[in-house]
């Protein structure tokens, strides 16, 4: 093989290596800014809800955003969608309906959270490999080199074997950033995976308790109705007594 393929594979993996390292510098700046956007707009609407324990307001929900709110927009419009139903018996339908929609959207938000790490863990995997492939061409270029040299001294070695292990060194460079940034947002996907499963379980508690204060409410009603119907019904006899 002709000296100049030989440098063309070698030039090729390194240019291939420094397109890995400008796409994961790349997606660490964009999940980097994703990840605190939804930090921020969480603990906004985290902030707007306080310690309130009934269910969120459309118009309040519609002014945030982020991955906690539109969870929340969700559930909500569901809960209200389905909430004749409960409140007329069909309390296990409404709640299997409320919970299907939650699991959705998390889903959803668990998958946009997901997008580019796919390609962070394959450069992260695949970089050092790629480096080594450019460094055992590169050492049997200089081989040959040397070879047709006629002289293995080490001023004669040294020279092309270092420029060869150069691939290396910068397919572990590639490497390293991609694996520790795949698992810092592998880590912050599961803790948002868990923090949303836990606002929709708590959303799920809060149109629960929705339901039966409404049941309470209207109960309420009823017995004031008929203690007013008996209190109607009692003065008459009262008077045909006199």
């Amino acid at each position: 093989m002709s000296d100049s393929i030989s440098a063309l594979v070698v030039k090729g993996a390194l240019a291939l290596l420094v397109a890995f390292s400008v796409v994961t510098w790349t997606l660490i700046v964009v999940k980097g800014l994703q990840v605190f956007r939804a930090a921020r707009k969480d603990e906004r609407l985290k902030r707007a809800l306080g310690e309130s324990s009934l269910l969120p307001d459309e118009d309040l929900l519609r002014a945030q955003d982020g991955p906690t709110a539109r969870v929340a927009r969700v559930g909500v419009s569901a809960w209200e969608s389905v909430k004749p139903k409960a409140n007329e018996g069909g309390l296990e339908v409404s709640l299997d309906i409320l919970e299907r929609g939650l699991k959705r959207q998390v889903q959803k938000e668990r998958r946009l959270s997901e997008s580019g790490l796919a390609i962070l863990g394959s450069i992260g995997t695949t970089s050092p490999f790629v480096g080594l492939f450019g460094t055992v061409w590169g050492i049997m270029h200089a081989l040959k080199r040397i070879s047709g040299a006629g002289s293995a001294s080490l001023d004669v070695v040294a020279g092309p074997i270092g420029e060869a292990l150069v691939a290396t060194g910068i397919g572990i460079a590639v490497a390293v950033p991609a694996v520790l940034a795949y698992n810092f947002f592998v880590r912050r996907l599961k803790v948002q995976s868990a923090d949303l499963e836990d606002f929709a379980n708590w959303l799920v508690g809060v149109a629960l308790e929705d339901r039966l204060s409404a049941q309470r409410e209207r109960f309420e009603h009823e017995r004031v109705v008929a203690k007013i119907s008996d209190a109607r019904g009692a003065a008459p006899l009262r008077e045909a007594r006199v």
